[in-house]
């Protein structure tokens, strides 16, 4: 029986819980901040480290993530469409998110 054990952290970043693993990128909602530039996240909620699990409350201040911004680009197109029956009222829009990609570099614990 093969067990992997990996490195992990649970993040919150844009208002939303991600779980992050190093070496490998993610899109969050637009970070302003130039291409190429080093982040730093710091509302690591959760970090597993080789079977050892860290749980914050609600943050682990002793953990720090960096991340790299490789581009800012666009999510898929969705179309909101309203339409109230029996009225000849049909309102049609898109919209396309602005996503921006990390790479995750590694995970530090102090």
């Amino acid at each position: 029986k093969l067990i992997y054990i990996m490195k992990y952290a649970i993040v919150e970043i844009s208002g939303r819980q991600f779980w992050i693993e190093k070496g490998k990128y993610y899109d969050f909602n637009r970070i302003p901040t130039e291409l190429g530039k080093e982040i730093s996240l710091n509302r690591v909620l959760l970090l597993n480290n080789d079977g050892d699990v860290l749980i914050g409350k609600p943050y682990l201040e002793s953990v720090q993530i960096k991340g790299k911004i490789l581009e800012h680009l666009r999510g898929k197109k969705t179309i909101v469409y309203k339409m109230r029956p029996k009225k000849k009222t049909r309102r049609k829009q898109g919209h396309r998110q602005e996503i921006t990609r990390v790479l995750i570099e590694d995970i530090l614990v102090n």
